[in-house]
């Protein structure tokens, strides 16, 4: 995978891009990263890439040619994903995630100031997307968290490619209690069907906390889901006990 992020800030990016799994991703050539400083492509001698709004309004907007000639300079192909970091964007999932990360290209898009020429969203982009419902000083952050979520998913990058397919949301439930060693501390042991071996009945276990934490944290994720008998039945049995 190839992405590149355009900013006026792309130092914003050099610690988390040198770090942890995406410094090793990027070393292993699971992905290519690169920023891209659209001020480099004002046309003006002062490199400005930003105008007040016509119509007259509060703050700045992000003028159109600086970013048009950093996208053309990428050559990048028709199927490229090219993604705007806005707070009127969608809002970011995991399912977004998966299928960001089966793309070959990603461009990401970082403003600053009060918004963008409205021509850059009708002419270059292919998705505008959110983080949740604030606002934020610029898109560096955003994008930061969305490229860490896509990069973990390409095959290789975990070491253990199982560990992305149990991770909350992955299955449209939250993800199981962990536990390691020592099995008894503090007189807090370790639930003993994960010591005993019985893969399936550790396999149901997890199955069955997903849902008690799923339906105790975010119930509402259970009503987009499509639950097996066996799982209506263990709900119904827990709220009851619960009572």
């Amino acid at each position: 995978m190839k992405i590149d992020i355009l900013t006026i800030f792309p130092e914003m990016f050099t610690g988390v891009l040198q770090s942890s799994i995406l410094k090793r991703a990027q070393e292993s050539q699971a992905v290519s990263i690169h920023t891209i400083n659209f001020r480099d492509y004002a046309t003006d001698k002062h490199k400005t890439v930003d105008d007040y709004p016509y119509g007259g309004g509060g703050g700045m907007v992000l003028k159109p040619e600086p970013i048009f000639r950093a996208i053309e300079s990428l050559n990048h192909a028709a199927d490229t994903r090219v993604i705007l970091m806005c707070p009127q964007g969608a809002t970011f999932t995991q399912e977004k995630a998966v299928e960001f990360s089966k793309a070959e290209h990603l461009i990401f898009i970082c403003g600053h100031y009060e918004g963008y020429d409205e021509r850059i969203r009708e002419h270059i982009v292919t998705d505008e997307i959110s983080i949740g419902d604030y606002v934020l000083t610029g898109g560096e952050l955003p994008a930061m968290v969305i490229i860490d979520s896509v990069v973990r998913l390409l095959p290789g990058v975990l070491g253990n490619d199982t560990s992305a397919v149990y991770d909350s949301f992955s299955t449209g439930l939250l993800e199981h209690p962990h536990y390691t060693r020592p099995c008894d501390f503090r007189d807090m042991k370790v639930p003993e069907v994960l010591t005993g071996g019985n893969h399936r009945l550790i396999d149901e276990w997890r199955r069955q906390q997903s849902l008690i934490r799923t339906l105790k944290r975010r119930p509402e994720l259970l009503e987009k889901m499509e639950l097996s008998p066996k799982d209506k039945e263990f709900i119904e049995k827990h709220l009851v006990s619960e009572l």
